[in-house]
């Protein structure tokens, strides 16, 4: 294992219409995949696999037609500008997305159908985590409280300029009580902070890291900007830092071969006492970001 073999910068997983694709035929990948398109009025196809995915407008607004159902997504106009509405399609959906803009379809391979569904971006789960330097915002679109589905968690982190995320670093390898294992997928966005306006040839950016556990060996130590991607199969993942000037975001997709639905962390010992230094202070009064 060497360092960044599990980090694909924007444009090394391209596929035909797709600038990004995650799935099984990344070795060593089994549960849970990823596809990002930049659309200018054209479509994508979804085809009817036992996969379950959720639809998720980037920027842009989108069309999702089913042989059964048509969803209208309004969507917002960029990854720093609130919550956005989402739609999840059940295993064995075929589907066309169209519109404008940039859209991420997260995956999970199941044999279990649900029924599609649409969520709309005001009945979006928000929470304001952490407090100081590591408060983040985090929408919930796709998690257990926020929506049904079968073995898919996704949700999405907005990380002001300056502050950490996904921290204290933490892992979910080993399937426990107190522990759930899972395949997890970070798609990066970065943007000049809200309110600033940077000089022509800025390179908005972010840091991220995953280093080793006991489930194996790992090291992933990267500057990520704008459609890179981050694949954790094990081992403990953080800090996400946001740079100074810039904005981060990560749209998180998580599944694994667990029979429950379920996110459950462990911190990694060394550094979980850093949560208990949130106790009564402020989050970050710059959070929410919304429209």
């Amino acid at each position: 294992m060497t360092m960044n073999d599990w980090f694909f910068p924007r444009h090394r997983l391209a596929q035909e219409d797709w600038e990004t694709v995650v799935g099984p035929d990344l070795d060593g990948w089994q549960h849970t995949g990823l596809r990002v398109a930049s659309l200018d009025g054209g479509t994508v196809e979804l085809p009817a696999d036992e996969v379950e995915r959720m639809v998720v407008p980037l920027s842009g607004a989108f069309r999702v037609a089913t042989p059964l159902r048509v969803f209208e997504l309004t969507g917002r106009a960029g990854v720093f500008d609130g919550p956005t509405d989402v739609v999840y399609l059940g295993a064995g959906s075929a589907a066309t997305i169209s519109g404008s803009g940039r859209v991420a379809v997260a995956e999970a391979p199941t044999d279990q159908v649900l029924p599609d569904a649409h969520l709309p971006a005001a009945e979006v789960p928000l929470e304001i985590r952490g407090a100081g330097r590591s408060t983040r915002q985090v929408h919930n679109f796709g998690t257990p409280d926020g929506l049904d589905a079968a073995k898919l968690i996704v949700c999405e982190v907005i990380t002001p300029a300056e502050n950490w995320s996904s921290y204290p670093p933490h892992k979910h390898d080993e399937a426990g009580p107190t522990e759930s294992r899972l395949e997890e997928i970070y798609y990066f966005e970065a943007a000049p902070t809200r309110g600033s306006t940077a000089p022509e040839g800025g390179d908005p950016f972010g840091f991220f890291a995953t280093y080793s556990s006991p489930a194996g060996a790992i090291d992933t130590a990267a500057m990520v900007r704008t459609g890179d991607v981050a694949l954790v199969p094990y081992g403990y993942h953080g800090p996400a830092a946001a740079a100074p000037g810039y904005d981060l975001y990560y749209l998180n997709v998580m599944a694994g071969p667990g029979p429950d639905r379920a996110w459950r962390i462990s911190d990694d010992p060394a550094h979980a006492w850093i949560r208990s230094t949130w106790d009564g202070r402020f989050p970050d009064p710059r959070l929410p970001y919304a429209p």
